[in-house]
């Protein structure tokens, strides 16, 4: 065999190995998630730079709830106050983080820690015509692993514990002020 036909094989053998090793974190990405029925974390990316709608704190979690540009544009026309339901296409994400105490503030608050679930909701009447419009995903994130995996029934929240909004398209938070 001829040196340059080794280096080529060589080289060939590389790219293979680096591209198996890609492959094997892509299959951690939280982009290929993808809920029993048919939620995928992959219709929110870019969710991390969505608007805030509102934020809530339970005993547990500190949340930030944010919407896509759809959902923002419906809720600065209205909805769903005025009594229309929000639009095909909207989308809303409820980021949790375990709390911890500031060390640095000068007063007593809790700032985030460590992430803990995002979880989605998408509007899609047709799709989602059981639930009233809305697909729901529960993604839990693990630090230990730096991943996320897809929670195949959420236990906290859901259609049914969305019902109690039913007059408000099903959505908790209002658009806050500002």
């Amino acid at each position: 065999m001829k040196r340059n036909e080794v280096l080529l094989i060589a080289a060939a053998a590389a790219a293979l190995t680096v591209a198996e090793g890609a492959a094997a974190v892509a299959a951690h990405d939280k982009y290929t998630l993808k809920t029993p029925d048919g939620v995928a974390f992959a219709d929110f990316k870019g969710y991390e730079d969505w608007a805030v709608v509102s934020s809530a704190r339970t005993g547990e979690v500190l949340k930030v709830i944010v919407a896509n540009p759809t959902m923002i544009k419906a809720y600065r026309a209205g909805i769903p106050g005025s009594g229309k339901p929000f639009p095909d296409g909207s989308k809303i994400a409820k980021l949790q983080w375990k709390p911890k105490k500031s060390t640095e503030a000068p007063f007593d608050v809790d700032v985030p820690d460590t992430f803990s679930q995002a979880f989605l909701m998408e509007k899609d009447s047709k799709r989602f015509a059981k639930s009233g419009g809305w697909g729901y995903a529960l993604f839990n994130y693990d630090p230990a692993t730096d991943s996320f995996t897809a929670d195949a029934a959420p236990a906290d929240c859901g259609n049914a514990c969305h019902t109690a909004v039913k007059a408000k398209d099903y959505i908790f938070h209002p658009y806050q002020k500002r």
